[in-house]
């Protein structure tokens, strides 16, 4: 029998020395979203009890749910998702563990301290890394109240990237993108000063960014690859995408010292 490299090298990632980890939440219109935007709406078009198939429609902004960010959605003249190369859909997948930071403060920003202490522990960050920000937010999905976390003046709390740590990340180590579980780049306790900084620089690096990622608790801290697939959309600045890590297995007692 004839073998093909990359059908065994499939086969070795389908075996059990392999987790594959969903990244992406399912979304509908009772799920967390961006204030700005209305809930999802979707109607049946077709149904059994008139055709013979399951036909729905669907409307919802592009920025909904699990979601990429094109470097138009804050760059004009910028590429859009029809212009994102397939090869941008898989990276090596380093994942920056500050959830008991954010415990302790909803308003947390990931700083280059974290990313130094991080790379402590496990390495340099490699150029073309996908780096995520694990701060178990996803953990308050679907509910939207506890996901935006508003105070009694109705102001959002919940964590994102400090900019010098971004600017460390893509201008020092050379990274590919960037993800987080929140529904913005920049804490929103910090946009009433500074905006979408944080959100508007990444995508001026021509690079996508992930949104409302999920389960980055079940990956190892380094190791793991990330795909991040979407729908090629003509003139849109973003979309719900489906993103998963191919994780090693290991044993409580690792080197990754997982919790």
């Amino acid at each position: 029998m004839i073998t093909y490299p990359l059908w065994e090298q499939l086969k070795d990632l389908k075996s059990l020395k392999y987790d594959w980890v969903d990244l992406t939440h399912e979304f509908g219109p009772d799920t967390p979203h961006w204030p700005g935007f209305e809930p999802m709406e979707y109607n049946v078009l077709f149904d059994f009890d008139v055709a013979p198939m399951k036909v729905v429609e669907y409307k919802f902004p592009g920025q909904y749910g699990t979601h990429v960010d094109a470097p138009a959605h804050f760059v004009t003249n910028a590429r859009l998702l029809d212009e994102i190369k397939i090869t941008e859909f898989s990276y090596p997948l380093c994942v920056i563990d500050v959830h008991e930071k954010v415990e302790e403060d909803h308003d947390y920003a990931l700083t280059i301290a974290d990313v130094n202490e991080f790379e402590a522990k496990y390495g340099q960050i490699p150029e073309g890394a996908f780096v995520a920000m694990r701060s178990d937010w996803h953990k308050r999905w679907p509910d939207q109240a506890r996901f935006l976390n508003r105070d009694e003046n109705g102001d959002s709390h919940y964590p994102g990237w400090d900019i010098e740590a971004l600017k460390f990340l893509f201008e020092v180590r050379n990274v590919g993108s960037v993800g987080h579980e929140t529904l913005d780049t920049d804490p929103p306790a910090r946009q009433p000063q500074i905006g979408f900084m944080g959100e508007k620089y990444v995508l001026e690096q021509d690079k996508i960014q992930i949104e409302v990622m999920s389960n980055l608790d079940k990956v190892t801290p380094v190791g793991s690859i990330i795909f991040c697939t979407f729908p090629k959309v003509k003139n849109s600045a973003g979309f719900p995408a489906r993103c998963f890590a191919i994780c090693p297995v290991i044993e409580a007692t690792s080197q990754f010292d997982m919790e």
